[in-house]
């Protein structure tokens, strides 16, 4: 059975909405931006499993498959933080494709300090991948750059070293679990900062954004649509934070 709806927004960006009852979050791929043989980039492929034993991984691999795309062609797998629930199946990408893996510095930090007992809290497999290389704020060099322009923001709070994902010219924000819709990261995990996320909003809030694609569907369709909808969703979120 397949869990993700997949949603377009562009020529190479394809994110995988979140669809079942358990908790799992939306991937996203951007597809033939890099050289080589395996041309593509996974953004938080999610949980192999989640509590309620639905297969996400395999719901992803299908949905991806349905785009016209397979796991196997993936050269890089991008994390927005470590949490089981956007990176547990990393391993599995690895296995299958021999992709490459990056985080930024400080959230392997946090990954190797309290991560394998909180994935052994959420009965999680953890990830024996290393990253290949850290992310730096600014410019993410992707190798075929007439496909898409990426900005690396440090964007802490939910965890010490998350990211989001600016894609300029299209005008799309990959927020991971700093904004949803209506809500914002938990920061009653290892590592979270109330006063951290609420400056890491501030900062998402400011840039010129057409869709908000949060790390997990709490919405009607997953992604926020509009420079309207964007803007009224930061208002509202930066009350409760």
């Amino acid at each position: 059975m397949v869990y993700h709806k997949s949603v377009r927004l562009g020529a190479n960006f394809y994110c995988y909405v979140w669809m079942g009852r358990g908790n799992n979050c939306n991937a996203i791929l951007l597809s033939h931006v890099l050289r080589g043989e395996r041309p593509h980039v996974l953004i938080d492929p999610g949980h192999i499993k989640d509590e309620l034993g639905e297969a996400c991984f395999d719901s992803l691999t299908q949905a991806i498959s349905r785009d016209g795309f397979r796991v196997e062609d993936v050269g890089l797998v991008i994390g927005t933080h470590c949490h089981p629930d956007h990176f547990e199946s990393v391993q599995s990408v690895v296995d299958r494709s021999g992709a490459l893996v990056t985080l930024s510095r400080k959230e392997e930090q946090f990954y190797d300090g309290v991560g394998r007992s909180f994935y052994d809290a959420f009965g999680a497999r953890m990830p024996e991948v290393k990253p290949f290389f850290y992310l730096t704020e600014g410019d993410l060099s992707l190798g075929a750059k007439d496909k898409v322009n990426v900005k690396v923001l440090f964007t802490p709070g939910h965890t010490p070293g998350s990211i989001s994902l600016y894609l300029e010219e299209e005008k799309i924000l990959i927020s991971g679990d700093v904004v949803f819709a209506g809500s914002v990261g938990r920061t009653d995990f290892p590592g979270g900062r109330p006063s951290l996320l609420r400056r890491s909003i501030d900062r998402l809030a400011q840039l010129d954004v057409e869709y908000l694609v949060p790390g997990h569907n709490t919405g009607v369709d997953g992604v926020i649509a509009g420079k309207d909808k964007v803007a009224r969703n930061f208002n509202m979120v930066k009350m409760f934070i």
